[in-house]
């Protein structure tokens, strides 16, 4: 797939401590601000319960974190807000960039997903180093179910709740590999 990397620029982080408070379903984070530590980075280390960022090797990408994250996603995704891809998916990277045919392609669209495709997500089927987490997805336009990669898929309004929830996991997914 083309990917646009999203990568962030890395930064030497101090000691920043992180106080998760297990009163509601959202957790409730005090971030000791004399410390540098970006939004999303606090909104990782949250999902993660990581009490002390020393490094961002407490962060990075694996089986670990994938199931917090995983686990964590499972209990707090609106289920009912649409998805969309946030660029071409890797079988329509050869139509979007490529040489291949238009007309192919919207053939070829009828049949796989497309990233211009709407999506209702239906459940979180597994996490993969490679894949992400996978999830099961109806595309709205035609009730055709497929399993996609969270990280490779955004929300629809961006008022959502889901916006920020999915955007910090395919930020966390590319760049803590």
């Amino acid at each position: 797939m083309g990917k646009k990397s999203k990568k962030k620029k890395k930064t030497k982080k101090k000691k920043v401590v992180v106080n998760v408070q297990k009163t509601t379903k959202n957790p409730v984070t005090e971030i000791d601000d004399t410390n540098d530590i970006d939004e999303v980075d606090e909104n990782i280390a949250r999902v993660m319960k990581i009490l002390n960022v020393v490094n961002e090797e407490d962060m990075e990408v694996d089986n670990e974190n994938l199931e917090k994250y995983f686990d964590y996603l499972n209990d707090h995704l609106d289920f009912s807000e649409l998805v969309t891809g946030m660029q071409d998916f890797r079988w329509e990277e050869y139509y979007v960039f490529g040489p291949g045919d238009q007309k192919e392609y919207e053939k070829l669209k009828k049949k796989n997903p497309s990233y211009t495709d709407k999506y209702q997500i239906l459940s979180l089927e597994e996490y993969d180093y490679d894949e992400s987490i996978l999830v099961n997805v109806k595309r709205i336009s035609d009730k055709k179910k497929f399993a996609l990669p969270l990280a490779e898929l955004k929300a629809v309004d961006k008022d959502s709740n889901n916006f920020q929830l999915l955007e910090d996991f395919s930020m966390w997914f590319w760049n803590y590999r």
